[in-house]
């Protein structure tokens, strides 16, 4: 059984799925700070997963909510009042997306970017080992949110300390508070995300309690996704009917000890490889059991 370093931390299995069942059976590991963090800039694992039955995405929550904004019904909550609200907000999402898990591992958010803490790295590499997932998702480096950029830290951290033949084939930071149409073509990559409209819109539509104070992000999301499809190339026409959202590959600071990406594969000069790892592994099945 894994054990998280936070008396205080949750995985839940929206299904009934016993915790290491629906670990195990995880493809696709998106990697956040805060809830509904994971409904925007992983969304594509979790449309590539969905209704699916041989993958798997199961979401990872690192701070505990607490310091979220509040206005209008949730003005007058507490910290520990937010905390709760936010839980259960990204349970609802977890529910709605049909994810194999979502752990909250209910860090404060000082901890979470505080060097001398190692509870949150220790925490993801047990996740990771405990998941084995052929994709990860986390924050990019660039990202405007300090809590953001700290995740994403954390998170090639808990990779590096990985043996190479566990380490995920791909590694993507994704877009939240920043976009990434600013980086070269080669230094990102497109999700087509035009699938499952509604979807996405009820995924953020259950984090009431950052939309309710007048802070439409999850409109803006939308319009971000639309906008990128049609202008991410001058020369095409048209686009396709929803966005394509950027992923930047991080620059190659998960490797092998000798130095180079796991794949053998020397560094791109630009953007470097994705985080590889040989074979696409075993399917995992839909059910529990």
């Amino acid at each position: 059984m894994i054990t998280l370093s936070r008396e205080t931390a949750e995985i839940w299995t929206p299904d009934g799925c016993p915790v290491e069942e629906a670990l195990a059976r995880t493809t696709h590991l998106g990697v956040a700070a805060h809830q509904d963090d994971l409904e925007i800039m992983a969304v594509d694992g979790i449309l590539r997963t969905f209704q699916r039955q041989d993958t798997w995405f199961t979401g990872v929550v690192v701070s505990d909510g607490a310091g979220s904004p509040r206005d209008g019904l949730y003005r007058d909550h507490t910290d520990e009042g937010m905390r709760e609200v936010r839980r259960l907000e990204q349970k609802k999402a977890a529910l709605v997306g049909g994810y194999s898990a979502v752990v909250l591992l209910d860090h404060p958010s000082a901890a979470v970017k505080s060097a001398a803490d190692a509870a949150p790295e220790t925490d993801l590499r047990a996740l990771l080992e405990s998941t084995k997932p052929r994709v990860v998702y986390t924050h990019n480096l660039a990202d405007k949110h300090d809590t953001h950029v700290a995740v994403a830290l954390r998170t090639i951290a808990a990779i590096r300390g990985l043996p190479p033949e566990i380490r995920p084939e791909r590694l993507y930071g994704g877009e939240v508070w920043r976009d990434l149409d600013w980086l070269l073509d080669e230094d990102k990559v497109t999700f087509d995300l035009s699938a499952h409209e509604s979807l996405q819109a009820a995924l953020l539509s259950v984090f009431d309690s950052q939309i309710s104070g007048g802070k439409r992000y999850d409109l803006a999301t939308a319009g971000r996704r639309r906008a990128h499809a049609p202008l991410l190339q001058p020369a095409r026409g048209g686009g396709v009917a929803a966005g394509r959202p950027g992923g930047g590959h991080p620059r190659p600071l998960v490797r092998t000890q000798e130095g180079r990406p796991h794949n053998g594969h020397p560094p791109r000069r630009r953007s470097g490889s994705p985080l590889l790892r040989d074979g696409l592994g075993s399917e995992r099945s839909r059910h529990c059991g």
